[in-house]
């Protein structure tokens, strides 16, 4: 006879969290397991969904059926050597499967160019992040999963023998309560043209390489090195004239815009003579045929004698009006957290720790640097393990 129900908490509303949730839902029922599955999340219901909500989720495949070549060799290479091998070709081997998985949940793919790269392709699901946590949380609803909003989750509980026993979370007013649970999935994220300063001044090769090559190094540089965090990417009405340039702005604001230098200037905040003598300068090393700018592609339009050199698309800015764009550091990921392996399951000095699990943005495998497309496809993949791996386990408990 089988035994009472069996528990299991999932921590997180984003894409490792849902994945997980709806992935031991289904898992339980192919094994004629009775589970009682309840997801924590710390923020209203018409906010759910952490940061894949607001994620565009490229997806670093060739095709919703392929995986770009090396991918696993790609992982290695960003990571200096020190990436779990046995992790990332879980990763690789369950891609395609998850992808799939997804589409039977209804969630479309496209190929879209990426940014405006000619590079490495992507896939995207079609309403990007946000049509994750749509499709994901109402999938789940349906397979049985509860869900407790505005629940923020303070520690987990622990029994005699270091079994997990439950998940202790916030009601409010310094209030908790606890939910039971046999097993736990951790899926909480993260511990979460021409650039000028503040003062005016270049200090980045802005065409050093394509967007996915150099943004992190400009976000950094910006945040821990510029005048009060933040720069201007400064461009002339030529933009306007770039075929799809929307897809390269990810701004939350317009740009500010001026008939003159001086009156952008003014705008930033910055000294005009700083600038103007910033772009006087830029344009006399922009001596390359314009003719040969490509946006889409490494075009090799560069300055001639100046530092920062400018490698590729550069062309001066001449044609009013004139457009500068605020930019600052924004935290689109951190490095460390939980040690997993291939099955998700959270690893301590002795081993994996029964009952515990964990996917997405709150397990660290990267060092230093990440591969671009790299993480929403984790979150996806792990979390689907993860449930899968969760239900296995409660399904052992329950015989």
């Amino acid at each position: 006879m089988a035994r009472d129900m069996q528990k299991l908490v999932i921590v997180g509303h984003g894409a490792a969290g849902l994945a997980a949730a709806l992935s031991a839902a289904e898992r339980a029922r192919s094994l004629g397991l009775r589970t009682d599955i309840t997801l924590l999340e710390k923020a209203r219901e018409h906010e759910a969904g952490g940061n894949t909500r607001w994620s565009p989720s490229n997806i670093r495949m060739d095709a919703p059926d392929r995986l770009a070549p090396g991918f696993e060799e790609d992982m290695q290479r960003a990571s200096g050597g020190r990436a779990d091998r046995a992790y990332f070709h879980a990763l690789a081997t369950n891609a395609v499967e998850t992808i799939g998985w997804l589409k039977a949940h209804g969630i479309a793919f496209a190929t879209p160019i990426y940014y405006l790269s000619a590079g490495q392709a992507r896939i995207q699901p079609v309403g990007a992040g946000a049509v994750i946590v749509e499709k994901l949380s109402h999938a789940a609803k349906a397979a049985g999963v509860r869900t407790i909003y505005e629940a923020p989750a303070g520690r987990l509980v622990m029994s005699e023998g270091r079994r997990i026993s439950g998940v202790e979370f916030e009601l409010g007013e310094g209030a908790t309560a606890i939910v039971e649970a046999e097993a736990v999935v951790l899926a909480t994220g993260g511990f979460q043209g021409n650039v000028v300063d503040q003062d005016g001044h270049r200090f980045f090769d802005e065409g050093g390489g394509l967007v996915h090559e150099t943004w992190e190094r400009l976000a950094r540089d910006i945040h821990f090195a510029r005048p009060k965090r933040i720069a201007y990417a400064i461009l002339d009405s030529r933009l306007f004239d770039i075929e799809g340039f929307e897809r390269a702005i990810r701004s939350d604001v317009p740009p500010l815009r001026s008939e003159t230098v001086d009156g952008l200037a003014a705008q930033i905040g910055t000294p005009a003579g700083n600038l103007r003598e910033t772009i006087d300068i830029f344009n006399a090393a922009a001596t390359g045929d314009p003719s040969r700018f490509d946006a889409a592609r490494r075009d090799g339009l560069a300055t001639y004698r100046i530092t920062p050199a400018k490698s590729n698309w550069a062309r001066p800015i001449a044609k009013p009006p004139y457009l500068a764009y605020p930019l600052v550091g924004g935290l689109a990921y951190t490095f460390g957290g939980l040690a997993t392996n291939e099955k998700a399951e959270v690893l301590a000095e002795g081993g994996p720790v029964a009952g515990l699990y964990a996917a997405g943005e709150t397990t660290g495998h990267f060092y230093g640097t990440a591969p671009n497309a790299v993480a929403v496809l984790r979150a996806l993949v792990f979390g689907r393990i993860a449930g899968r791996e969760a239900a296995g386990f409660l399904s052992k408990k329950n015989r």
